[in-house]
């Protein structure tokens, strides 16, 4: 049976992709429109302007400043401040480097996204928007949009995805051991039912640090920490010194459960009220500065429900594209609509050898068991019911729901979000690393003269 254990997920309402907001229907989580930088070998393409460049490709002005007006909109939209300028856009361009630089290297390991596929994720969108296809258009247009540009931030978001997903996300293992550690953290925590809101500001260091490097990020870190206790505005300074991931966001890490804070805060979370600032943290990746904005009571979780359902899972490759793996699925889900054995269809054709033994079975499961594409699918269906064909980082699947029960295992449950939370702490930390050390091998040249 293929191992669907859930991957990271991005901060969104009924969005999946990391892209604009569009008025008050989505909540921005990361990138903006125009990913792609232009490919040039002059130093100017027509009266444009060089800022980058990054190995055989190149940023202009024209995308640093629609990036960067995007990102203030996005800046104004969370209350932040914001920093001077020319901070603002050197910050802004290291992100758009970054990004350029996975795309050029998911373009050497021959990753793709399909325009059918891409068009499926925009339909997706749209209708979870409550929306069709054609009115997301117009709101795109309304808000100053070209549909082409949208289209090509969501093919580059997946084409980054997939990209991590292959060099970082798939090697990521979670030990027995690991998760005990985690589950007696758990419940040394059950008593406690709050969350915290976080703010967190790193100062990176780089693979393999010399000692002159650590004491320049030390120091550094040092003189950021003594301008936020004089006073200085936690967001806008995140904004303008940070490298970490959510900087741009004012360092906001959002509502975390106890058992869900990284592990650099668990030890000191206990001793701090909202509004404080942790000292100087030191950690394989850099130094941090912590701030607890604020705490909460959590729900809490009176039940909870198992899914019981099958699929049939077909792998997309060089020899299948999606569109065909697509095309296969419809046409299998017509055969069960019509009479056929899912059983059946499920041994004959599931790429998931171990599930398709059991005629696609998956037994009975808790939340969270899947990745969030799958899950999403299982929780819009009634018993009984089969999805249209759907794609995730395994292939293209079709699932039909049999039944749900309440009152699955606790045990089990809290076993499953251990692992989890473990696995994204070290996806998290994984990916930060190896972004640095793509940066570091990397030609980048920056030209910024504000």
């Amino acid at each position: 049976m293929v191992s669907y254990s859930r991957r990271r997920t991005f901060r969104h309402i009924r969005y999946p992709i990391r892209i604009m907001p569009i008025r008050s229907l989505l909540v921005l989580c990361g990138l903006a429109l125009g990913l792609a930088a232009a490919a040039a070998t002059t130093p100017v393409i027509g009266l444009d302007r060089i800022v980058a460049v990054i190995n055989d490709d190149v940023i202009t002005r024209t995308e640093l400043d629609r990036r960067t007006h995007l990102i203030k909109q996005r800046i104004a939209r969370q209350n932040n401040p914001l920093p001077p300028e020319h901070v603002l856009r050197r910050q802004i361009l290291e992100r758009m480097v970054q990004e350029q630089l996975q795309l050029q290297l998911a373009a050497s390991r021959g990753i793709r996204v399909d325009d059918e596929t891409v068009t499926g994720v925009i339909s997706n969108i749209a209708r979870e928007n409550q929306m069709s296809l054609e009115q997301f258009r117009e709101v795109l247009a309304r808000d100053g949009y070209a549909f082409a540009d949208f289209r090509d931030n969501i093919r580059n978001e997946m084409i980054i995805t997939r990209l991590q997903q292959s060099q970082v996300e798939n090697s990521i293992t979670v030990t027995d051991q690991e998760v005990e550690n985690q589950l007696a953290n758990m419940t040394r925590r059950q008593g406690r039912d709050e969350e915290f809101e976080l703010a967190h500001i790193l100062v990176a260091l780089p693979e393999a640090a010399a000692p002159a490097q650590i004491a320049e990020a030390r120091r550094r870190a040092e003189i950021i920490l003594t301008q936020l206790r004089e006073g200085a505005d936690f967001a806008e300074t995140a904004i303008a010194q940070s490298d970490g991931g959510r900087a741009l966001d004012g360092g906001n890490l959002g509502w975390l459960k106890a058992a869900q804070l990284p592990s650099i805060v668990t030890d000191i979370i206990d001793d701090m009220q909202p509004g404080d600032i942790s000292e100087l943290i030191r950690s394989p990746s850099g130094f941090h500065i912590v701030k607890l904005l604020n705490t909460r009571g959590a729900a809490q979780q009176q039940t909870v429900t198992q899914s019981h359902a099958r699929h049939i899972l077909i792998r997309t490759g060089e020899v299948l594209s999606a569109s065909d793996a697509r095309a296969r699925l419809t046409g299998i889900r017509e055969d069960v609509l019509g009479g056929a054995d899912f059983g059946d269809l499920a041994r004959r054709y599931s790429d998931d050898k171990g599930s398709a033994q059991r005629g696609g079975d998956l037994g009975w499961t808790d939340p969270g068991t899947f990745v969030p594409q799958f899950e999403q699918q299982l929780a819009e269906l009634q018993p009984g019911e089969i999805s249209a064909p759907f794609e995730t980082q395994f292939g293209w699947h079709i699932v039909q729901l049999l039944e749900r029960r309440a009152g699955g295992s606790a045990q089990d449950l809290q076993r499953q979000q251990a692992m989890e939370l473990i696995r994204r702490r070290k996806v998290q930390q994984a990916t930060s690393d190896w972004l640095r050390r793509i940066r570091d091998e990397a030609y980048v040249e920056i030209r910024l003269d504000e």
